[in-house]
């Protein structure tokens, strides 16, 4: 299964269920334990994969039920990193986000110990048995970088530890590295690696106020590269290798906006993954042509379902869009999905748990009539 095209899947994370909000209210309140919170995110996630298979996904996640964030969490689980706050969040359209950051106070490294792998065991547990694939999502090795570079506090803090940023980026690597090889050694097949770096770096007028600040693009490219393919190298041959790469997806709104091919020589063509999941479900993402540069062999795995708004897309769109998108991929390398998560913070996106599942039958029933 791990390598199989399936044609249709879904980007992760969902909507949290309100006896999971309620358990985590109480548990910041002071009122519940951590086992006792624990024990609620074993029981609504092993509610949701049920759902899940049912619904006929062959490839599977807990929802990101223990997470607050879909990036910050996997950070803050690495040695030599602190959870820090900055005066502001992350400013998306209409809306800033909560003010969480993650700081370098040490050497990075993976300790062996990790909350993302151990969500991963209790997946797993789940799974054992049955034909489903459980897949683990954590934040690309770019995007801890970006992390680590987000403001002259977080800043300072690298550089009173690191001397120079190859040193800062290859332990970036290997602490990543040693994470998937455990999260492989605990039985993990498929391993997808969400990346908002690329969507930003496509985003011209972001990059307009980025120029004023020194920055240059095609350099911050090549440092995004070099560090997610020195976490992928030497890794065993039958794990499965995607990446997840969108503008932003907060409480519905969005971050960044442009279409791919600023970056497509970059990450296209160089990234050592076998599948990207890519965003296009509005004219911000720009079209198609772009992925011409992702090799023949590769996945190609269209977010053309939106997971911002409940409204449902008509599958002749879909299909249409589908069609069009073939003349620069091979239609049996290409896959349906979502755009993106339905809750990549534990905010949500502004849209119901029902909705989602009518996505999720969407991207699932008009898959099957194009790849029959």
């Amino acid at each position: 299964m791990s390598k199989t095209l399936v044609h249709y899947d879904i980007v992760g994370s969902f909507l949290r269920p309100e006896e999971l909000k309620k358990a985590r209210a109480d548990f910041a309140a002071g009122n519940i334990s951590k086992t006792d919170l624990k024990k609620v995110e074993d029981e609504e996630i092993a509610k949701l994969v049920k759902k899940e298979e049912k619904a006929g996904l062959k490839i599977v996640t807990d929802g990101e039920f223990r997470r607050s964030y879909w990036h910050l969490d996997t950070f803050w689980g690495f040695g030599g990193i602190k959870h820090t706050t900055q005066e502001h969040g992350y400013f998306f359209h209409d809306e800033e986000t909560r003010n969480d950051s993650a700081q370098v106070e040490g050497k990075i490294k993976f300790t062996g110990d990790h909350p993302d792998l151990e969500a991963f065991k209790f997946l797993k547990s789940l799974t054992d048995g049955s034909d489903v694939t459980p897949r683990q999502s954590i934040p690309s090795p770019a995007q801890f970088y970006a992390e680590l570079v987000r403001g002259p506090e977080n800043v300072a803090a690298v550089k009173k530890v690191y001397d120079t940023e190859d040193e800062l980026l290859n332990d970036i690597s290997k602490a990543y590295y040693d994470l998937i090889i455990a999260l492989y050694k605990a039985g993990c097949r498929d391993v997808k690696l969400d990346d908002c770096t690329w969507g930003m770096v496509v985003d011209d007028d972001f990059w307009a106020t980025m120029v004023k600040q020194g920055f240059d693009r095609d350099e911050l490219q090549e440092k995004y590269l070099r560090v997610n393919n020195g976490a992928l190298k030497d890794l065993p041959a039958d794990l499965r290798t995607s990446t997840h790469i969108c503008r932003g997806n907060y409480h519905s709104t969005w971050a960044a906006k442009g279409g791919y091919g600023p970056v497509a020589k970059y990450v296209f063509a160089q990234e050592n993954v076998d599948a990207f999941y890519l965003e296009f479900d509005n004219e911000r993402s720009g079209n198609f042509d772009p992925i011409k540069e992702i090799p023949a062999d590769k996945e190609v795995v269209l977010g053309l379902v939106t997971s911002k708004k409940p409204e449902l897309e008509k599958p002749e769109d879909l299909i249409a869009r589908i069609n069009e998108a073939s003349k620069f991929h091979d239609l049996a390398n290409l896959a349906l999905s979502t755009q993106c998560g339905f809750a990549s913070t534990e905010e949500g996106n502004q849209l119901t748990e029902d909705d989602e599942w009518k996505k999720i039958g969407l991207v699932i029933d008009t898959a099957k009539q194009v790849w029959k």
